[in-house]
């Protein structure tokens, strides 16, 4: 069996070809590409493999252009660290997708499926594609509490969100602090990843909040963001290459 690996993050590159190693020793890794421009180049020179997995953010764009410029007929496993961000893509067409960091029991289940499924014939990438460019719906306003009163925000009004004491709080634009009910998990999942990004446990950042970016330690970013804020604004060390892939969409 062999399998290509299309990804940009050398440590991501390296962990994954330990696992696929050990969890499949007889498979053979034919190549570790790191870009639109190097796998499209690759499938146009007519090389094989049988198993693909597939970054969707490259550093020189969205790794779903491949199939615009070369014909892929392998299976394809995406990987990505945004769950929110193709996730209906997935589900419609029976493609595995791995959610970064990647863990082995995750791993293995897509590997059986892929095994399980090779009798099946080519994969429907025009479907793929509508299913990823079809408009997402992102929630549009939060529920916050202020006092004894209940009101709404909208989103565009929203400069970042943060927990605390197993408590989650809106910032908004203007400085004012609410409560906002459920984890910071669960805000997430209903915001638009275009505009905010989960830099930390703590803090997800909108986009027009940050003000100034400066190099930290161990390859970390700290942000200064308005409203200001006495806690620490620091870009962990596990996303800060996938903060810097979405500061540069």
């Amino acid at each position: 069996m062999k399998v290509l690996i299309v990804e940009d993050e050398p440590l991501a590159v390296k962990n994954l070809s330990l696992m696929i190693r050990e969890l499949r020793p007889n498979w053979e890794i034919a190549e570790c590409l790191d870009s639109i421009e190097t796998a499209t180049s690759f499938f146009a020179n007519n090389n094989q493999v049988d198993l693909a997995f597939f970054d969707i953010h490259l550093a020189d764009g969205i790794s779903f252009k491949i199939f615009e410029n070369a014909d892929v007929n392998c299976a394809i496993i995406f990987t990505t660290a945004y769950d929110q961000y193709a996730l209906k893509a997935f589900k419609v067409n029976s493609i595995d997708y791995l959610l970064k960091p990647l863990q082995k029991v995750d791993l293995e289940k897509a590997i059986l499926k892929f095994e399980n499924q090779q009798t099946k014939t080519g994969v429907d990438f025009d479907a793929l594609f509508k299913a990823f460019e079809k408009k997402e719906e992102f929630q549009k306003r939060f529920l916050v509490f202020a006092g004894n009163k209940i009101k709404t925000i909208p989103v565009e009004d929203v400069a970042y969100f943060f927990s605390e004491n197993k408590r989650a709080f809106l910032i908004k634009k203007s400085g004012e602090q609410f409560t906002v009910d459920g984890s910071l998990d669960k805000i997430e999942k209903g915001l638009n990843p275009q505009n905010f990004f989960r830099i930390n446990r703590q803090f997800i950042i909108g986009f027009d909040a940050i003000v100034e970016m400066e190099p930290y330690t161990k390859s970390r970013v700290y942000l200064k963001v308005n409203p200001t804020t006495e806690k620490e604004t620091i870009v962990s060390v596990e996303r800060s290459s996938d903060f810097k892939k979405w500061l540069n969409q």
